[in-house]
């Protein structure tokens, strides 16, 4: 099941869509901002029902 889910670059702070695949259940992975180009960590939690996403610096 994909999800799409708006946040900030934790950088630059420009607005960006994540498309998030929820079938795949908790995960922790690094996408490059589109914008900017630097690691973003995701980390996207869910239970089956309910979901939510973290993005942070990968140097935090």
């Amino acid at each position: 099941m994909l999800e799409t889910q708006d946040y900030e670059c934790p950088y630059c702070g420009e607005p960006v869509e994540a498309v998030l695949d929820l079938s795949g259940g908790d995960q922790q992975y690094i996408e490059d901002c589109p914008v900017c180009c630097r690691p973003i960590v995701f980390d996207l939690r869910s239970d089956g029902l309910e979901w939510a996403l973290d993005v942070r610096r990968e140097d935090e």
